[in-house]
């Protein structure tokens, strides 16, 4: 059942630039997409907050006691005002230049990324092992950019889809700080919430926004809103407790596959034979990181430790 779970959220993660690129087609802005996604989703959050009491108890950490002060409520707000609202910012500008499946391919370097700064950062160390999966990944990233021959690329599309890799990395690596001391469905709460309020300023400032867009735009956006945000974030959580974050963070890595596959059903996009063994190199870089985590860790493991992992499947 956890396992299910955890594939069912990274397959709502991994349709959300589908559902993207429909509601572009309809008419629908980046800031209208943005502003509408954020504000349902954190609604929809809250009201589950209320309905199900239980979900803001915060998990136990020996150790690390429960924090719900004032500094700790602040960065996770920040976390989606500043970090969460900037990479969904770039990851669907990026959208309106490139194919789905080739953004969600170069999008998914941000697990190595999140490796590189954990070791700088003096939180892991890197291994010869994990050394020679940053270098297959690094390679197949370049494949993935050399193999596109113009068709569906975009310089400018690539590098705002490298800075939301860059920017979920930083979001990962602050979140890190809180996500122990805060109950996952409060923290979503926060985070959403942080992400609408930048979203609402950005838009009065530059004139307001047009939700007059019609009701395909409005389904398409409703989609990224409760299935790529909401049930993709519930049923992670959910699969999280009954998997351990190795095993869930392994099934994540379906997510860009499930991009690519769909928007080949569905927008009509094809990746070259170079791109697909670059995002295969991609994904088994990510999984043998996965793996590696896996058996150094002990049964008896600090569940501290095992909530550092949820943040990193909440997609874009």
């Amino acid at each position: 059942m956890g396992a299910a779970l955890c594939l069912l959220s990274a397959a709502c993660f991994g349709a959300m630039a589908i559902f993207g690129k429909l509601a572009y087609d309809a008419g629908v802005s980046t800031g209208e997409l943005l502003l509408v996604r954020f504000t349902l989703a954190a609604v929809l959050l809250s009201i589950a907050l209320l309905v199900r009491p239980g979900l803001r108890r915060a998990p136990s950490a020996p150790g690390r006691p429960v924090m719900t002060g004032r500094r700790v409520l602040a960065v996770a707000v920040a976390l989606g005002a500043i970090g969460y609202a900037a990479q969904a910012g770039l990851f669907f500008g990026a959208l309106q230049l490139m194919d789905a499946s080739l953004l969600a391919l170069i999008l998914y370097t941000y697990p190595v990324l999140v490796t590189v700064g954990a070791v700088l950062l003096g939180r892991d160390r890197l291994s010869p092992r994990r050394a020679a999966a940053l270098v297959g990944a690094s390679g197949g990233t370049l494949l993935v950019l050399l193999g596109a021959g113009g068709v569906g690329f975009h310089p400018l599309g690539a590098l705002l889809a490298f800075a939301a890799a860059l920017t979920y990395t930083t979001y990962i690596l602050v979140a890190d700080t809180v996500v122990h001391r805060l109950a996952p469905v409060v923290l979503s709460a926060l985070v959403l919430t942080g992400a609408a309020g930048t979203l609402a300023v950005y838009a009065l400032l530059t004139g307001g926004v047009d939700l007059t867009f019609g009701w395909r735009g409005w389904l398409w956006v409703a989609c990224i809103a409760v299935v790529s945000t909401v049930v993709a974030m519930l049923t992670f959580f959910a699969g999280l407790r009954r998997t351990g974050p190795s095993t869930a963070a392994i099934l994540s890595t379906v997510e860009p596959v499930v991009t690519a596959v769909l928007a080949t059903l569905f927008l009509g996009e094809n990746l070259t034979v170079v791109q697909l063994v670059g995002g295969a190199l991609v994904l088994s870089s990510v999984v043998v990181l996965q793996l590696r985590s896996a058996r150094v860790r002990r049964p008896s493991r600090d569940p501290a430790r095992d909530d550092v992992a949820e943040p990193t499947a909440v997609a874009p």
